[in-house]
């Protein structure tokens, strides 16, 4: 019959110490030389905690040779936080936006070292030292294991790493249970079940770690391709909606240039009026575009800074007054609040710009647009509602997606690419605000977004 042979707990720690040891190589040279910037941070995090992880098992061996109170209690509070680590970087992967999960997981981390240090000082026995610290690291992977359930998108690579470390409890849990069923005064003691433990738990370790990577590489595989869909669709916005007003030009300056000399001044007068008219369209697509590959490319830079958020709202809509009066349309402002905020100045100002501008191009003549800016809990919310043609059912869905075209000309036959709105999309994303329309066709639209608030005043 085969037993396994015990493996004592010095081996066992050599073993921990060179497989983190060779994980931290492994997840700095990945970081480093083959991730995204967007996952670099993620890469950082799990490689810290495994490099914590190495300097604890170190601590570790040199028990009996240096102080206990560094052999214990700083070893096992770098072991719950180098775990507290590693379960952010899972975090990330598994839900987009975790900041309140990351929070949740310190305090828990917090708990667990002050718990084990309060029994250490009390002299409180191995065993008890060990299912506490069973347990700590239990509830600190917890919380990413229970989130992956809770999200709707799934994948196999993601399925694959949280198994791996829903086996890596259930070991943890049942060794707790063990220990209190069966207490011992060691570490790791000499029978077969530490031993199968510790095999167990150093493979699945390993396990994980190789699906740690697979998700990050699924990750940035699915960002590359979004990135390659988004540049076809760009070029295909480039195409289609250059072609036209740069056909117009053209053509308009082909008669001037032709027959200029049959024209009266009048007439002369007008067709520039269009060239000019033809021109700025071409001047304002273009300048999206620029912006919106900026944007892509990671290009343009993020220059928050303390704006009073009333003040930059009106100095925008003087900017668009003179477009507004061509169609004789009012424009009002209202506050109850002055409202600042931390934010990129020229990214507010596009979306404003940008925002007003459709409310105009799809407002009839006399027509009027209200702009509003309201305090929502610890977000400033700004509308822009007009009283224009509305947006059909149809293309709500589609305003703020690159890869859904959409087609509606203003009440004057304005032309626009849906850009602006992508662009819009993206600057109160990166301010992590939200963006949404509400429109009833025939009756108008309202355009809202949120911005962070720094202070406010009645």
């Amino acid at each position: 019959m085969f037993e396994l042979l015990p493996v004592d707990p010095k081996t066992i720690f050599l073993l921990y110490f060179w497989g983190n040891l060779f994980t931290c190589v492994l997840i700095f040279s990945f970081s480093f030389s083959y991730a995204t910037s967007d996952n670099r941070k993620t890469l950082k995090w799990f490689g810290s905690g495994k490099l914590i992880l190495t300097l604890a098992w170190i601590l570790a061996l040199l028990r009996n040779i240096i102080p206990d109170f560094a052999s214990i209690n700083i070893a096992n509070s770098m072991i719950f936080a180098a775990c507290c680590f590693e379960t952010m970087a899972m975090l990330s992967l598994i839900k987009t936006h975790a900041k309140k999960l990351y929070r949740f997981q310190i305090a828990i981390t917090a708990a667990a070292i002050v718990l084990f240090n309060i029994v250490t000082l009390f002299d409180a026995t191995m065993n008890t030292r060990v299912i506490i610290g069973g347990v700590g690291i239990f509830f600190i992977y917890l919380l990413p294991t229970i989130t992956y359930f809770s999200e709707k998108e799934k994948s196999f690579f993601k399925t694959f790493y949280v198994l791996c470390y829903m086996g890596f409890e259930i070991l943890i849990a049942i060794r707790s249970v063990h220990r209190y069923l069966y207490p011992q005064n060691l570490i790791i003691s000499n029978d077969t079940f530490d031993s199968l433990y510790s095999i167990c738990l150093f493979l699945l370790s390993l396990i994980g770690i190789v699906g740690f990577l697979l998700l990050v590489k699924e990750k940035q595989d699915l960002k590359i391709k979004k990135l390659l869909n988004d540049k076809n669709q760009f070029f295909s916005i480039i195409s289609h909606d250059l072609r036209g007003p740069l056909g117009s030009s053209v053509t308009l300056s082909e008669i001037l240039l032709e027959n200029i000399e049959q024209y009266s001044r009048e007439e002369i007068k007008e067709i520039s009026e269009m060239l000019h008219d033809s021109n700025k369209n071409i001047y304002k697509l273009l300048e999206n575009l620029l912006e919106w590959s900026r944007v892509q490319t990671g290009m343009i830079a993020f220059n928050s800074k303390n704006i009073l958020l009333n003040a930059l709202i009106e100095e925008n809509i003087v900017l668009s007054k003179n477009a507004a009066l061509n169609k004789n349309i009012n424009i009002t402002f209202e506050s109850p609040y002055l409202i600042e905020t931390k934010v990129d100045k020229n990214m507010i100002s596009t979306i404003l710009r940008n925002l007003l501008s459709n409310a105009i191009k799809f407002t009839d003549k006399n027509g009027e647009i209200k702009v509003k800016l309201v305090r929502t809990g610890q977000k400033a919310e700004i509308s822009i509602a007009d009283n224009g043609i509305g947006v059909p059912d149809s293309i709500k869905e589609k305003l703020f997606k690159i890869n859904g075209k959409v087609l509606q000309k203003g009440t004057e036959n304005e032309l626009g690419s849906g850009l602006g709105l992508l662009l819009c999309k993206e600057f109160v994303n990166i301010h992590q605000g939200e963006i949404w329309v509400e429109s009833e066709q025939g009756k108008g639209s309202t355009f809202r977004f949120t911005l962070p608030i720094v202070n406010s005043n009645n």
